[in-house]
């Protein structure tokens, strides 16, 4: 004789036909006290931006009212200056921009592997050595290509030589941070069995660490390449060469037609260094 089948049981009701009574859901404690912290945190960023529209004197009637203006501008620098000229002018300062791009990022290469390496908890030799990398990084970091320009175009005079001695500086504590950061998370894997068969520092560093982590170093240096072009040319409108400074004086003597035709060269030049980057990306993977 079998046993009955429980109905109930396998289509999940009561007995009685009724669907089965659900658990209650426990209160979530925390929910106020969140609640209440977002609510905060959403007051303050209020707040913040409606200080910084009233210190930036942030007005969008300003900008209407001054749609007149820009459109005088606009239609005084159409059609653009095709003379030769004029394009002879703005290839030698595309050409000159590239250069002081490129310098700026390949020479500082040196600089800012040593100071990763000094600068990584892993290949640092000691915490003092550790730090004081750190703030030689964070100085060169910290201060704005464009204000080492000045710096240097005070000391050098004006030219491209300014503008790369700006990049130098500025491109080694960025690159050197992106590179110290990319070291400290490699696999201590080979470190460590170099390390254990005897290998000094050095050549843990040289045979582990850089090899491991070199495709990571090589996109962020293209990626350093590419903001250094566009860097150079800002600071070309301080004097340190480049086509910066042709669109600078044109500004200044209201040749907005030949400020056109250099913007359309800056962004032919912005275009190629793209596209170069990302066929030499596609090629090291």
């Amino acid at each position: 004789m079998t046993a009955p089948i429980d109905t109930a049981a396998d289509t999940g009701t009561e007995p009685d036909g009724r669907s089965p009574r659900r658990l209650p859901v426990p209160r979530d404690a925390k929910a106020p006290m969140r609640a209440t912290s977002w609510t905060v945190g959403i007051l303050i960023l209020v707040a913040l931006h409606w200080i910084a529209f009233e210190s930036t004197d942030f007005r969008l009637d300003s900008l209407v009212s001054g749609a007149q203006g820009m459109g005088r501008f606009i239609a005084e620098a159409f059609p653009p200056d095709l003379s030769p000229e004029v394009l002879s002018d703005g290839a030698q300062g595309v050409l000159q921009t590239l250069w002081v791009g490129l310098l700026g990022t390949t020479v500082s290469v040196p600089f800012a592997l040593l100071l990763a390496v000094f600068g990584a908890r892993t290949t640092a030799p000691n915490a003092f050595v550790y730090q004081v990398a750190r703030a030689i990084l964070s100085f060169f970091r910290a201060v704005p290509d464009i204000v080492f320009a000045l710096i240097f175009v005070t000391a050098v005079g004006l030219g491209p030589f300014a503008g790369v001695l700006a990049l130098i500086c500025h491109n080694t504590g960025v690159m050197g941070k992106l590179w110290s950061e990319a070291m400290e998370e490699v696999d201590p894997g080979p470190e460590q069995a170099l390390g254990t068969a005897g290998a000094n520092r050095f050549q843990v560093v040289a045979n582990a660490t850089i090899p491991t982590v070199l495709p990571q170093l090589t996109g962020l240096l293209l990626y350093r390449f590419d903001v250094n072009v566009r860097s150079s040319l800002v600071l070309g409108l301080v004097g340190a060469g480049g086509i910066g400074l042709l669109i600078n004086k044109s500004i200044k003597t209201f040749q907005f037609d030949q400020m056109l035709t250099y913007l359309i060269m800056v962004l032919i030049l912005i275009v190629v260094v793209d596209l170069a980057s990302a066929w030499i990306r596609k090629r090291l993977q």
